[in-house]
């Protein structure tokens, strides 16, 4: 992917971004970007020591740690990125983004496949922490500070801790479409929905015990009446 492909989508995708020059001078997730490719390519040369010392570089000028052993795609976007790890056997498919604080990590000291993989168009919101060997797939959508450890299907999107799908396009013609910070437009999370059921059960609980009340004051306000004559 060429220089010029870079600048072009992270104008696309950030309109904070007045001009080019200001993309070039200021925008760390760029800089990481860079940092990573030339990594990742002594990486693959064996070069490993040298590899590492130029991502931790790259750590220290921008607070993004990518492994140089992870595999990224094409028009990869990083965000703000302070914050953002990425692990060793991470595999990232094409057009995904990820925000600030995200965390593709690992859940076991064992070597092989121990971090996730995202399909292509995938957005992972500010604060989300994806761990383990588990597979998100095209398309899907991972909100902010969701903590998520099992595989999520195509078009899905998830929030919450743990992670859970609150809304799930099964249309193989999902087309990849970039959304900020994975945002879920409104939709409750299961834990809002899970508490109104909650609040609606107790206000039933509550009406049903009212009523009994009611009926015992009003014996007893005709018992007094009945004893007074």
């Amino acid at each position: 992917m060429s220089i010029s492909d870079d600048l072009r989508i992270y104008r696309e995708r950030d309109p904070a971004l007045k001009h080019k020059f200001d993309l070039l001078l200021n925008h760390q997730g760029l800089y990481a970007m860079w940092c990573y490719r030339l990594s990742n390519r002594l990486w693959r040369w064996r070069l490993r020591m040298l590899a590492r010392v130029v991502s931790n570089l790259g750590r220290f000028c921008t607070g993004v740690e990518i492994h140089p052993g992870a595999t990224i795609g094409k028009g990869f976007f990083i965000d703000h990125g302070m914050g953002i790890v990425i692990g060793e056997t991470s595999e990232v498919g094409d057009n995904c983004s990820i925000y600030q604080g995200v965390t593709l990590g690992g859940t076991s000291w064992k070597a092989g496949k121990r971090h996730p993989t995202l399909g292509e168009g995938v957005v992972v919101g500010a604060g989300a922490k994806v761990l383990g060997p588990i597979i998100i797939g095209r398309c899907a959508r991972i909100g902010s500070n969701s903590v998520v450890t099992k595989d999520v299907p195509e078009g899905a999107t998830v929030v919450g801790v743990p992670g859970q799908v609150i809304k799930h396009r099964s249309d193989k013609k999902i087309v990849p479409r970039f959304t900020a910070y994975a945002s879920t437009n409104g939709t409750p999370s299961p834990l809002e929905q899970k508490i109104a059921e909650l609040e609606g059960r107790i206000a039933q609980l509550e009406t049903g015990k009212a009523k009994p009340a009611a009926r015992r004051k009003a014996v007893g306000q005709a018992s007094k009446r009945t004893a007074g004559k």
